[in-house]
């Protein structure tokens, strides 16, 4: 039987196991793809803590972590038009990634470029297109200097290239330690701590036009002073009333196929690079989602899945 690895009930990593499972199969609207890498991101810990994403209905049990993946077309189910069996595709699954078979919601799923990768390719729904979407929402003019806090993670990163795709000055706030990875980003690296808005004026003596916070408070709210015009504040890293109080607004996901196209065509051009610093085997999920839930991880995390 096909394996893969989920959590039993909600907790910690006690509830972790790598188990058989029946083959999926895909329902109106899924795709059912033979998995061959999946990305690992801090909302898969979170979901096994019991963290509910809004109108999500209670779990059932064991749940199959992974919010992304990419893979090879077994399947499609009613309704599904533009993938057939045996295309290269990637997306948002339906019911969990880290396995060796998993179903894809077909709107939120897209070709995946022949430049691209498949382990790559896996990271693209969650953090870059998280990243896009803010970056879109903040609509500043080419020219304009973007914040943003949480850089060296795989949102942030890919935020800070997607920024620049688009014509931006980036600023990039990050520890000490991933200095020399922001800057390779082609941003100007801001340590993280106390007094940061200080360090950023320091950097920055012309002012930053808009902010995307990865982070939450009290980086957010420190962050938020920088800004003369509070409407180009905009976290996926704090609750919505959070940044509400500042006068920004949490990134509106699109999760739309289109944005995906977008994403993986700068992926494909060599604008965006995912920066995988670490691949798991499936065997190894659990040290995989170990290195981003201990907050490790630089850049990506993904699982790769044997053919």
């Amino acid at each position: 039987m096909p394996k893969a690895y989920v959590h039993t009930r909600h907790g910690g990593p006690e509830t972790e196991a790598l188990i058989d499972l029946d083959r999926p199969r895909p329902g109106p609207g899924e795709i059912l793809i033979a998995v061959r890498a999946a990305g690992v991101n801090p909302v898969d810990w979170k979901l096994r803590q019991g963290f509910r994403r809004p109108g999500e209905s209670e779990p059932v049990f064991p749940r199959v972590f992974g919010s992304e993946a990419a893979g090879v077309v077994q399947e499609t189910g009613p309704g599904v038009t533009g993938f057939a069996a045996g295309d290269e595709v990637f997306g948002s699954t339906a019911d969990g990634g880290y396995a060796e078979y998993a179903l894809l919601t077909a709107a939120v799923s897209a070709h995946k470029p022949a430049a691209v990768s498949f382990r790559d390719a896996a990271t693209l729904p969650v953090a870059a297109a998280t990243a896009y979407d803010g970056v879109r929402q903040l609509d500043l003019p080419g020219g304009a200097t973007l914040l943003v806090t949480g850089a060296g993670g795989g949102v942030g990163s890919a935020a800070v290239q997607i920024a620049r795709a688009f014509g931006l000055h980036v600023v990039g706030v990050a520890s000490e330690g991933k200095r020399d990875f922001v800057e390779s980003l082609g941003a100007v690296h801001v340590p993280s701590g106390p007094d940061l808005a200080e360090r950023v004026r320091a950097a920055v003596p012309d002012g930053i036009d808009g902010v995307y916070d990865l982070v939450g408070d009290p980086v957010l709210a420190e962050a938020a002073e920088l800004l003369k015009d509070r409407s180009k504040l905009v976290t996926a890293g704090s609750p919505q009333e959070a940044v509400a109080a500042l006068g920004g607004a949490p990134v509106r996901r699109a999760r739309t196929a289109a944005v995906l196209e977008a994403v993986a065509d700068l992926a494909a051009r060599g604008a965006l690079k995912p920066h995988v610093t670490r691949v798991f085997p499936l065997e190894q999920a659990g040290q995989a989602l170990r290195t981003v839930e201990e907050g490790h991880a630089l850049g990506k995390v993904v699982i790769e899945v044997a053919e």
